[in-house]
C-alpha cells in the first residue's frame, strides 16, 4: 500500500526560520517527534526523548589517560593547565564530571595532586588500573575515592592475552573489586572489548555478580561499569545484532542486569568513524556517561572528541547549563603551543572550520551569515565566519575579507564594486599568471593598501 499523497505549496510572506531548532545563539537543539523502538528478544528498546531533559548525563575525560596513549607524555604544568581549563569549561554544574589518571610514574601522581589541590568541584580526580591486586597498591597511596580498573571481556582478551579461561578471569576481577570495597574505594569496572565479547555467555553473568557484590556496601561504593567499545565496532543502527548494537548493550545492562543509568559510561574508539553518534546513541538509550578525550586524541584512531560532545550535550538539553564554550578556542589554542597537531577543517576548532572559499557561499555570508554558518561562532568560540581567497572565490569572497580586515559594519561595509580592482588582481593571479595556492593575508593586505588608500588612511593609519 503507498503513502503518497500531494503536498500543497505553502507560500509565505515572511521566512520561517525554523528557529525552535536552530537559534543563531546555540548549536543547533536536537528535537525528536517521539519515540525510538526496535526490538531485542521481542521486547521494544526504546529512549524517550523527554528524560533526556531531566536525566543527569555527563561528560567524562580520559584525556591523561587514553589521549596520552597516542602522543608523547604531557609535563605535569600541561596537565594542570589543562585540567583547569577543562573545569572551566565544563562549568559549575559538572558538565564535565570526571577525569582519569594513570597512576604508574611520578609524574603522573604529582599531576594528580597538583590538580586537586587547584580544589576545583568538578572534573573528580580518579584513576586507572589493571584489574590486579599490585596495582590496588597505587590507588591506595594516592587516597583516591574511584579508580577504573581494567577487565576485559573477550574471549580474544581472556584466551589470547591474559591466558585465562572464562571463570578465572571473572573471579580474579572480583577479587580485585572486593578490595576495592575493602579499602574504601568505588571500583569502574572497564569491560573493555564488550562489542566483540560473548554478551550472554561471559558479560552478562559478570554484570550481574558485580551488580550482586555492589548490595552489600554502601551505595557510594557501587561498582560502575564502562562499556569499551575498544576497535570501534559499535553500531547505532536500529536493528543492529549483539555484541555490536549500542542500543541493546545499553538495554540488556540497564533493564536485564539492573545497572543504573547513573553507574553506566560509554568509552568509544573511532577506528570505523563513528565515535561520536555511538556515544551520542549511548547518552540517548540510558547510559549516563560518555567518556571522551579533547579533539579525540586517543589510542589508535581516537576517541569520542570531548568538545563535540559539548556540543551535543547543549543540543540535547537546549542551552548552555553553565558550559563556558569559549574555552573549547582556548584549550585548541593551547594544544597547538604545545605541539599537537589539529587538522585546519576539524570541527569547531580547525583554523578553517568555518572559512569558506567558494564564491557562491561567501555571497550568502555578506547576506546573511547564518546562511553558511553553523551557529554563532564569534559569541559561541570567539571564532567570526572568514574567507580565504582563491579563483573560486569572486568579488564577494574578497568584499566579505576586506570589511572583516577593516572591521567594518553596518552601513559602514564596502560594496563590491569598490573592491573590483582588488577581485580582478586576484583573478589575474590565477588566469594569467597560473596561481595554484590560496591568497595570503599578507598579500591582500599590501593590496588594500595599495588600491584602497583612501579606506587605509582612515581605519589602519597608526596599526
Amino acid at each position: 500500500m503507498s503513502d503518497k499523497k500531494s503536498h500543497a505549496l505553502v507560500n509565505v510572506s515572511q521566512p520561517n526560520f525554523l528557529d525552535d531548532v536552530f537559534d543563531y545563539s546555540l548549536p543547533p537543539k536536537i528535537v525528536f517527534d517521539g519515540p525510538a523502538v526496535e526490538y531485542i528478544d521481542g521486547k521494544p528498546v526504546t529512549f524517550d526523548p523527554k528524560d533526556m531533559k531531566t536525566r543527569d548525563i555527563v561528560i567524562t575525560d580520559t584525556t591523561f589517560r587514553d589521549g596520552q596513549q597516542a602522543r608523547p607524555p604531557y609535563t605535569v604544568d600541561q596537565m594542570v593547565h589543562i585540567y583547569d581549563l577543562l573545569a572551566k569549561l565544563g562549568g559549575p554544574n559538572g558538565v564535565i564530571r570526571q577525569t582519569e589518571f594513570f597512576l604508574y610514574t611520578k609524574n603522573d601522581r604529582l599531576a594528580l595532586d597538583r590538580c586537586r589541590s587547584l580544589g576545583h568541584k568538578f572534573p573528580e580526580v580518579t584513576g586507572w588500573i589493571r584489574a590486579v591486586k599490585g596495582d590496588f597498591r597505587l590507588v591506595k597511596e594516592t587516597g583516591l575515592k574511584e579508580t577504573g580498573m581494567l577487565t576485559s571481556c573477550s574471549d580474544y582478551h581472556i584466551f589470547s592475552k591474559l591466558k585465562f579461561d572464562r571463570k578465572l578471569a571473572m573471579e580474579s576481577y572480583c577479587e580485585v573489586v572486593a578490595a576495592a570495597f575493602e579499602a574504601g574505594v568505588r571500583p569502574r569496572c572497564h569491560l573493555e572489548d564488550v562489542t566483540r565479547a560473548d554478551i550472554d555467555g561471559f558479560v552478562l553473568p559478570f554484570v550481574d555478580k558485580l551488580m550482586e557484590m555492589s548490595r552489600d556496601v554502601p551505595p557510594e561504593l557501587s561498582v560502575k561499569i564502562r562499556l569499551c567499545d575498544t576497535m570501534g565496532f559499535g553500531l547505532s543502527y536500529p536493528g543492529a545484532a549483539l555484541p555490536r548494537s549500542v542500543p541493546k548493550l545499553i538495554y540488556k545492562m540497564t533493564h536485564e542486569c539492573g545497572v543504573p543509568s547513573d553507574r553506566l559510561e560509554w568509552h568509544g574508539h573511532n577506528d570505523f568513524h563513528k565515535v561520536h553518534i555511538n556515544g551520542g546513541t549511548a547518552w540517548l538509550y540510558g547510559c549516563n556517561a560518555l567518556n571522551a578525550t579533547l579533539f579525540g586524541y586517543g589510542e589508535r584512531c581516537g576517541n569520542p572528541p570531548l568538545e563535540s560532545a559539548i556540543m551535543e550535550y547543549i543540543g540535547i538539553k537546549g542551552g548552555l547549563c553553565g558550559i563556558n564554550t569559549a574555552v573549547v578556542t582556548e584549550l585548541a589554542d593551547y594544544m597547538r603551543s604545545i605541539g599537537l597537531p589539529i587538522p585546519d577543517n576539524y570541527p569547531f576548532v580547525g583554523r578553517a572550520f568555518n572559512v569558506t572559499r567558494a564564491g557562491i557561499h561567501a555571497g550568502g555570508l555578506r547576506q546573511d551569515e547564518r546562511i553558511y554558518n553553523i551557529f554563532d561562532t564569534t559569541k559561541l568560540l570567539g571564532k567570526p565566519p572568514r574567507v580565504m581567497i582563491t579563483d573560486k572565490s569572486g568579488a564577494d569572497g574578497v568584499v566579505i575579507w576586506v570589511n572583516d580586515f577593516f572591521g567594518l559594519k553596518g552601513e559602514d561595509k564596502i560594496n563590491k564594486i569598490k573592491v573590483h580592482a582588488i577581485a580582478r588582481w586576484v583573478m589575474d593571479q590565477y588566469e594569467k599568471e597560473g596561481r595554484l595556492t590560496a591568497i595570503s593575508d599578507e598579500e591582500l593586505e599590501a593590496k588594500v593598501k595599495e588600491l584602497l588608500p583612501d579606506y587605509w588612511q582612515k581605519y589602519r593609519r597608526g596599526m
